[in-house]
C-alpha cells in the first residue's frame, strides 16, 4: 500500500517534469519555423519590390531609347530638309545667272525691268518693286522677331523659305533672300549665305538692300578663304554703290589690307 502510494506522488512529479523538458525542447523548434517563416516573407516582399524597380528602370529605358529614335528622325528629317533647300536654293541662283545672262540680249525684258525706274543717291537705276500686302508685312515682321529678338535661327531660315516661296518678286522678297543670308551667316553656314547673298546681287542689283548684299558676299568669301574675290566685292561695292553706309564698310576693308 505505501509502495502504491509512493508511486502515485511520484509519477505526476515525473509526468510534470517530461511535460517540462518537452515543452522546453519544442519551443526552439517553433520559434526558428517563425523566424524562418518571418525571414522568407521579408525576402518575398524584397525580391517584390526588386522586380518593380527592374520593371520601372526598363520602362525608363524604353521611354529614353523613344525619345532618342525620335531625336534620331527629327535630325535626319531636318537635315534632308536643309540638303533639299539648298540644292532649291542653287538651283534659283542657276535659274537668275541665265536670266542676268539673257537680259542685255532680250531688249523688250529689259524695257520692262526698267519701267517706272529711277535713279537713287548711289547712281544705280532702281524698279518699282512690288510692294507687301498687309498679311504680307505681317508675317515679314515674326521673321524678323525670330531673328533679332528670339534669336530662333532654325526657324526663322525655315519661316523665311517658306515666305520667299509664297511671295515672289516682292520689295520684302528681295529682304527675305537678303536675311536668309544673314541668318546663314550667323549660323557659319558659309556657302548657303554666300548663295543667299549671290541672288540679291545679281538679280536684284537695283534694290535697296544690294549694296549691304554684294558688301556681305564679300564678308563671307573672306570667311570662305577667297581674299581675291572678296577684295573684288568690296571694290564694287565703293564703285557701284558710292555714299552708302556699305560703300563706307567696304573700303575700311579695302583699307585695312586685308589678304
Amino acid at each position: 500500500m505505501r509502495h502504491l502510494l509512493m508511486a502515485t506522488v511520484l509519477l505526476p512529479l515525473a509526468l510534470g517534469q517530461a511535460g517540462g523538458a518537452l515543452a522546453q525542447s519544442v519551443s526552439p523548434v517553433f520559434q526558428d519555423n517563425a523566424s524562418e517563416a518571418e525571414r522568407k516573407a521579408g525576402n518575398s516582399q524584397a525580391n517584390a519590390e526588386l522586380f518593380y524597380m527592374i520593371q520601372q528602370l526598363q520602362g525608363e529605358v524604353r521611354r529614353l531609347q523613344g525619345r532618342i529614335e525620335e531625336q534620331k528622325n527629327l535630325i535626319d528629317r531636318l537635315t534632308k530638309q536643309s540638303r533639299d533647300r539648298y540644292i532649291d536654293l542653287d538651283q534659283r541662283i542657276l535659274k537668275l545667272s541665265e536670266k542676268v545672262a539673257e537680259a542685255p540680249a532680250d531688249n523688250s525684258d529689259a524695257s520692262e525691268s526698267t519701267a517706272g525706274a529711277g535713279t537713287g543717291d548711289s547712281g544705280v537705276k532702281t524698279r518699282i518693286y512690288r510692294q507687301p500686302s498687309s498679311e504680307e508685312q505681317k508675317a515679314y515682321q515674326e521673321i524678323q522677331t525670330l531673328i533679332h529678338q528670339e534669336k530662333k535661327y532654325d526657324q526663322a531660315i525655315n519661316r523665311l523659305y517658306d515666305f520667299i516661296d509664297e511671295y515672289e518678286e516682292g520689295d520684302l522678297t528681295v529682304n527675305a533672300y537678303y536675311w536668309l543670308g544673314e541668318v546663314y551667316l550667323v549660323e557659319d553656314q558659309l556657302e548657303q549665305a554666300r548663295q543667299a547673298f549671290t541672288i540679291v546681287a545679281t538679280r536684284y542689283g537695283d534694290h535697296r538692300k544690294a549694296s549691304d548684299a554684294v558688301y556681305k558676299l564679300g564678308v563671307t568669301l573672306d570667311r570662305l578663304g577667297n581674299k581675291e574675290q572678296a577684295r573684288s566685292r568690296m571694290e564694287s561695292v565703293v564703285s557701284d554703290y558710292p555714299g552708302t553706309s556699305a560703300a563706307k564698310l567696304a573700303q575700311k576693308y579695302l583699307d585695312s589690307g586685308s589678304r
